[in-house]
């Protein structure tokens, strides 16, 4: 009874864990769009205000640059939430782990 107990709660502070994660990620989100909304509308109309077209103050390259380098970061929170890693995966978790136990393995040889 003990061990269902324990990983009971194991699986409860696993879960635990992941909606703290996925909260933070909404978080994050919101405040993303929020914040670039609030930058690119002060941008336009300041540009506006300096004599700009309305299309040449929202198609610069600072117009956009802020929502992009942000949006990478943004990229790989969500990668990192919703458990998506193409490089790290579990095969490769189990090779470095069978590489790591084979050369193990070759330096205790070496001392018999």
């Amino acid at each position: 009874m003990e061990i269902m107990e324990l990983d009971k709660e194991n699986k409860l502070e696993r879960a635990k864990k992941h909606v703290a994660e996925l909260k933070g990620f909404y978080v994050h989100l919101v405040v993303y769009l929020a914040v670039n909304v609030f930058i690119t509308t002060t941008k336009i109309i300041g540009d506006l205000g300096n004599g700009e077209s309305f299309l040449e103050a929202f198609w610069g390259f600072e117009t956009f640059a802020v929502w992009l380098f942000w949006g990478i970061g943004l990229l790989f929170h969500s990668l990192k939430v919703f458990s998506y890693n193409p490089f790290f995966n579990k095969n490769w978790e189990e090779r470095q782990i069978h590489r790591y136990m084979e050369k193990e393995k070759r330096e205790a040889e070496k001392y018999k």
